[in-house]
Formats: structure tokens, C-alpha cells, sequence
């Protein structure tokens, strides 16, 4: 993801300097796989991220089941993949959307961050969007478009949209909805949110930029490197109850960019925040600090875990994915703790 971020960073340049095809040589340079291993992944990883059931299934998915399919709406049209936990009674079960990042697929992502797995195990459906390389030829979502920031309209009207197909073909809870995601999609999970709260309940963003005021790509990227904050200057909307993850060993999306969440919820919030600070240890000896910032009733709004040393890459992940820290604290299993106490009203 590095890679795709370098060539990013040169295509927007050579664009501004007027040399489009130049920069479409640029980005089509940043299509190349990125891998963390080059160990053969396991066969039961293999399955999880490729196994499609029967056509006729896809009207109502079997426990089990991961199905692959493509969404239209007014608004476009996406792949995406969708876990129906082992199990289930196949109703009024929580929906957790998982937004990957650039140069990913919805499977990749899948094995990654163990999703599927704590599906069965804790009882929710997943639901995994897939960009198009019709939109962006590296697959990041576009959240620093304009058209991609708000309500009705773009990737955030396209994603609201599935997800609420994934509720009806799931027979799931519509007042236990989630949305997380890492990089470019934890940056589109937090926007989306945002201009959807009475769809979702809960946001998670693993290495992503707080949005801000950024509206084009050069902005983004200079966010992404840390030579400029993307902060908000009007007060905000109080924004969903949000759990951050974000390694401060980051190369492409600098740490800095976690404390936006923090400064978007300060200036949402007229009666100020009660903070708590723990420090730890991971299983496999990664430190971090998790701080917890509650209301003045006690209300849990934000979580913030910094995990010491890790890169660009989702903490506690499947090393046989992208991107993944397999040595962090297991952020798949915090965010659903996080997710599965919340329900809307």
C-alpha cells in the first residue's frame, strides 16, 4: 500500500504539471499486488476468502455461506462479498460493513482481519463492499472528492444503499448496524457514517485521515503525510461513538492523522470529555496505549488505540493477507466489543 501511495503522490503531481497521460502511466504503475508474506496461505483461509454458494442461495444465504454478487442502484453499481455466521438462526443479527483499502478486494480483506471468524463466533453478518477499478484503478476509495463526502449522493448514497440491501438479504438488525475500515476506507467508513447516523450505529477507522475541510487529492495526500492537519473549521455535528486504531510506526498515513477524531469530537462537544489512559501488551509483545473518552454522563464516544511500532498494516491481522501486523493487539475483536454494546434507539 506504500507502493500505491508513492504513485499516487507522483501521478497528482504530473497532473497539476499539466501531463495527464503521465499521470494515468503513474497510477497505472500502482496496480501491483502488495503482499506482507510469501508463504502459501492456509486452505481454510483459501476457502474463507473465495467460496461462492450456489445462484440459488443468493436470495437468502445459507450459515456459513460467503457469497460473492453485484449491487445496482441509481447511484452506481459495486461488487461485494457478504459472511452469513455458522449457526445462525439467519435473523435480526448485527451488521458489521468492512471497507478495505487501496490495492485490496473485498476477500483479501476478509482474511486479513479474521472478520468471518469472529462472525461465527460472536453472531453477526458481514458485509465486505469491493471498489471498482472503474472508479480508481488502484481500488482506493475516493473520499476526497467532494460528491464522496455527504449525503445522497456518490460513494457514501452508493454504500448506504448496500447496506441496506445486506439488511433485507440477511434478515438483519437495522438498529445494529457498523460500518470500519482501514486507509482510504477507514477515511470513507468515518465520512459515510457521519452522513448516514440513523443507518449506522458505530464507526471503526484503522489508519485513515480524519476528513476535515480536504477536497482534492493533493490535499489528501498531504494530510496522509502529515504536512497538514485536515481539520474542521465549523462546528461539527457530535459524530458517531468511534473507535480509532493506528500504528505510530506509520509511513503512509502518518499517526498524527488519529488525533483529528479527537478534535472533531472536542468541538462537537460543548461539555467537554473525561479521558482515561491504559497502557499493554499484545499476546505477542506489542505495546500500545488505548485512551477512552467518555461524556460527562459516561458515555464512551471514542476510543483511541495507538499501537507502538506498527506500520501502515490492520493490528492483530492474518499475516497470509495485505497490510496486516499479526503481532498487534487484535483490533477486529476490540471493534466488534466496541460495535456489539450499541444499538440504536
Amino acid at each position: 500500500m506504500a507502493d500505491v501511495f508513492k504513485m499516487l503522490s507522483k501521478a497528482a503531481r504530473l497532473a497539476r504539471k499539466g501531463r495527464p497521460m503521465s499521470a494515468l502511466v503513474a497510477l497505472q504503475g500502482s496496480l501491483k499486488p502488495a503482499t506482507t508474506s510469501k508463504r502459501k496461505p492456509p486452505k481454510a483461509a483459501v476457502r474463507s476468502g473465495t467460496r461462492k454458494p450456489a445462484a440459488a442461495k443468493q436470495s437468502c444465504p445459507a450459515p456459513g455461506s460467503f457469497i460473492t454478487d453485484e449491487f445496482h442502484c441509481s447511484h452506481g453499481k459495486l461488487s461485494f462479498r457478504f459472511y452469513t455466521p455458522r449457526g445462525s438462526k439467519r435473523r435480526n443479527l448485527p451488521l458489521v460493513v468492512m471497507m478495505h483499502g487501496c490495492s485490496q478486494t473485498a476477500s483479501d480483506f476478509a482474511v486479513g482481519t479474521g472478520m468471518n471468524a469472529l462472525a461465527d463466533e460472536l453472531g453477526c453478518l458481514v458485509l465486505y463492499p469491493q471498489q471498482s477499478q472503474r472508479e480508481n484503478l488502484a481500488r482506493c476509495w475516493n473520499w476526497h472528492r467532494p460528491k464522496n463526502q455527504s449525503r445522497g449522493q456518490g460513494e457514501p448514497a452508493l454504500i448506504s444503499a448496500l447496506t441496506r440491501h445486506a439488511i433485507a438479504l440477511g434478515n438483519g438488525n437495522p438498529k445494529r448496524v457498523y460500518i470500519a475500515g482501514i486507509s482510504a476506507g477507514g477515511t470513507a467508513a468515518a465520512i459515510i457514517g457521519a452522513a448516514y447516523p440513523s443507518l449506522f450505529t458505530a464507526v471503526g477507522v484503522h489508519s485513515g485521515v480524519a476528513r476535515g475541510n480536504i477536497r482534492t487529492l493533493p490535499g489528501a495526500l498531504a494530510a496522509m503525510r502529515g504536512e497538514s492537519r485536515a481539520r474542521l473549521t465549523t462546528k461539527a455535528p457530535r459524530p458517531l461513538p468511534t473507535i480509532v486504531f493506528h500504528g505510530d510506526g506509520d509511513r503512509v498515513v502518518h499517526p498524527s492523522n488519529a488525533a483529528g477524531f479527537l478534535e472533531t469530537l472536542e468541538r462537537s462537544q460543548p461539555g467537554g470529555l473525561v479521558s482515561k489512559t491504559v497502557y499493554g501488551k499484545s499476546g505477542r509483545g506489542r505495546d500500545f496505549t488505548r485512551k477512552v473518552y467518555r461524556s460527562a454522563n459516561g458515555e464512551i464516544l471514542l476510543e483511541d488505540w495507538t499501537v507502538h511500532g506498527s506500520g501502515h498494516g490492520w493490528s492483530g491481522g492474518n499475516a497470509f493477507a495485505s497490510y496486516t501486523d499479526p503481532t498487534g493487539p487484535d483490533a477486529s475483536r476490540e471493534m466488534l466489543r466496541f460495535f456489539l454494546s450499541r444499538q440504536r434507539a
